[in-house]
């Protein structure tokens, strides 16, 4: 805690008149410099590149996702839509869009916070250095889609991007995608109703004890010697005859 008993004391050693003193040489100081005076409106002010003045619409690029209305602050942006449906060749069934209707910013409300421009995720709302759009009226300040529209010929160019800073995230994407390898090409599907292919199966040769005499009743040249063909007659004493007897 602060003791009060020194307080008192650091400030009763101050000399008195201290303070206008130091606020007497400032005032001298600045009767010694010429003062510039800003022709206004005669010459348009030089305003910073990133100034806010007022809000531009490109009504293009809105997909009336609400995300700006949302994130207001304020709830000075009013915002009416309506579906509508379009043919796709070759589709099934038609696609719905949203279609803008109203689009509104109350400027009497908003505190120019920029939370809606840097929200918007198709770069529907800029910011503008126009700031001569003040009205006698209050009700006045609120602004439509096409006024909204006419101030995107104010909107500077965006700043070229600094090349010690970081890239940025498309640059890094695109450099990323141009370093991959180059996958091969997918083959063709084949037709509905086309039975899949089936592997040829591995064809493997007997080994050189087991070769068999092939039809015909000749041994193989590596086949085992004295094997006999399938189907030949046995011989030997208990070989049928001819007359179906025993041999003798």
């Amino acid at each position: 805690m602060v003791d009060m008993s020194e307080h008192g004391d650091r400030s009763g050693r101050s000399l008195p008149g201290a303070g206008l003193a130091k606020g007497l040489a400032v005032t001298l100081k600045t009767m010694t410099r010429r003062s510039t005076t800003q022709q206004y409106p005669d010459v348009a002010p030089d305003l910073p590149p990133r100034s806010r003045g007022v809000i531009a619409l490109l009504e293009e690029n809105c997909t009336v996702c609400m995300l700006c209305a949302r994130e207001c602050p304020d709830w000075c942006i009013y915002i009416d839509s309506h579906k509508e449906e379009v043919a796709v060749p070759g589709a099934a069934r038609p696609r719905q869009r949203n279609v803008l209707d109203r689009f509104d910013i109350d400027f009497s409300l908003c505190m120019y916070c920029g939370i809606c421009v840097e929200v918007c995720p198709f770069d529907a709302l800029h910011w503008s250095p126009e700031f001569e759009y003040a009205e006698y009226d209050i009700k006045d300040l609120l602004h439509d889609k096409d006024h909204l529209g006419e101030w995107m010929a104010t909107v500077p160019p965006p700043p070229a991007h600094d090349r010690h800073g970081e890239p940025a995230k498309e640059e890094t994407a695109a450099a990323r995608k141009a370093a991959a390898p180059t996958a091969p090409p997918a083959r063709p599907a084949a037709p509905r109703g086309t039975p899949p292919a089936r592997p040829a199966p591995d064809r493997v040769a007997p080994p050189a004890g087991d070769r068999g005499t092939p039809a015909g009743g000749r041994p193989d040249e590596g086949g085992t010697p004295g094997a006999e063909a399938p189907g030949a007659e046995a011989s030997g004493p208990e070989a049928p005859g001819a007359d179906g007897g025993a041999a003798r």
